[in-house]
């Protein structure tokens, strides 16, 4: 994981070491003030109040996450399934399905020591963005550049099997798209820059092509978290539109997020190699 504040020792146990804290001793397991829960190592946002239940387990449950916030992947128990912040890696705790406990019947099981509380929305400094462009390498290349943004982590989004790999996603076994995860400053810059960004960096008129990557995995689409930044998507989509633009990007609700292998995130940092498919181009 990337460790990003100092944390204590009993946070370094929790967050970095996948560590469990004893139940019915965290400070959110009994808490229900709205606000929002947030990654105790990166910041981002994790849950809403409003998903928050009393499970009577010990720990904080919740039966939603916001939108890609949360990874879930295999335990090294096998039998469970582990959540860590999507962005920096932060373990969560554990998902559980089939428990009846709420209609959505599911719950995750979430260590108090992981996360932080705000009643301001305000006081949230960064935010995440997903954006699909064609082949993941150049786009997160191109992000990278982007002002404002802080991060970016690459993976697979808007498909329809749990846990997919690289190869699962290029013999179109699965229906994802290669996605970028783009953590942004919202100090610095905004979704509405970010999204006019992303159309300037890609050809948005290819419909599932970018360049000489041919497959449904490389289609143009923009994954929005909330109501804000799908009106924002569809309004620049309307503008390009007036300007006689054929746009073929798709505005999909955000599922979930799986991260992509090792060796694909920050692939033309670690190989020296450039975008073979993906350049800016004045638009906006």
């Amino acid at each position: 994981m990337k460790i990003i504040k100092n944390l204590s020792e009993n946070e370094k146990f929790i967050i970095a070491d996948k560590g469990t804290e004893r139940p019915f001793t965290g400070k959110y397991d009994k808490h229900f003030e709205k606000g929002i829960y947030t990654c105790k190592n990166c910041g981002l946002p994790l849950y809403r109040s409003e998903d928050k239940f009393d499970s009577g387990c010990g720990w904080p449950s919740f039966d939603d996450e916001i939108p890609g916030a949360v990874l879930k992947t295999p335990d090294k128990d096998n039998i469970r399934t582990e959540i860590t912040c999507s962005y920096c890696g932060a373990h969560l705790g554990h998902v559980f399905e089939g428990e009846n406990l709420t209609d959505k019947n599911i719950r995750h099981c979430v260590n108090s020591v992981s996360m932080d509380f705000t009643v301001n929305e305000n006081e949230i400094n960064y935010e995440r963005a997903f954006f699909a462009a064609g082949c993941f390498w150049g786009t997160e290349s191109l992000f990278k550049k982007a002002e404002g943004v802080v991060g970016t982590v690459v993976g697979y989004s808007g498909g329809k099997k749990s846990f997919p790999t690289y190869d699962m996603v290029c013999y179109g076994f699965t229906g994802h798209a290669e996605t970028v995860q783009v953590v942004y400053d919202k100090r610095k810059t905004d979704y509405e820059k970010l999204v006019k960004y992303f159309f300037e960096l890609h050809d948005f008129t290819e419909i599932n092509r970018q360049g000489p990557d041919i497959g449904h995995q490389y289609r143009s689409v923009i994954f929005y978290t909330d109501t804000d930044q799908k009106e924002t998507a569809l309004k620049i989509i309307e503008n390009l539109k007036e300007k006689n633009y054929d746009v073929a990007t798709k505005v999909e609700k955000m599922t979930d997020f799986w991260k992509a292998e090792e060796y694909h995130q920050d692939y033309y940092i670690k190989t020296g190699g450039k975008p073979y498919c993906h350049y800016l181009r004045k638009i906006f």
